[in-house]
């Protein structure tokens, strides 16, 4: 990660080269101490917490199918888009983040302190 640029307290953070991430894989990034998993759904990238919300595992190890995330420790699915929690034993959302795609690489939207 290497840009910045701030717009209204957020500021986008140049994370990957889009094509590093492969269709339907998952990848993850730290920034400022916070886990960030990035998936390329069908030629779509959304970024979500990297880190399951029931127990500490990281999102980008689990299993992709369609738009949702298979934790790897304990199966919990959460849609990927917007991090609703579909199944047990996960019932706390993701917190999701606005990603684009400019001159090759996805960036994502964080808060200004993140």
């Amino acid at each position: 990660m290497t840009a910045e640029v701030s717009t209204a307290g957020k500021q986008w953070i140049q994370a990957i080269r889009a094509d590093s991430l492969p269709i339907d894989d998952a990848t993850r990034i730290e920034h400022k101490g916070a886990c960030i998993a990035i998936f390329n759904l069908g030629g779509k990238f959304y970024a979500t917490a990297g880190v399951c919300t029931h127990a500490h595992a990281f999102l980008s190890e689990g299993y992709i199918d369609g738009q949702t995330i298979e934790c790897p420790l304990h199966q919990g699915l959460f849609h990927i888009p917007t991090g609703t929690p579909l199944s047990p034993p996960v019932t706390e959302r993701l917190k999701t983040y606005e990603t684009k795609v400019s001159d090759g690489y996805v960036h994502i939207l964080v808060e200004g302190g993140e």
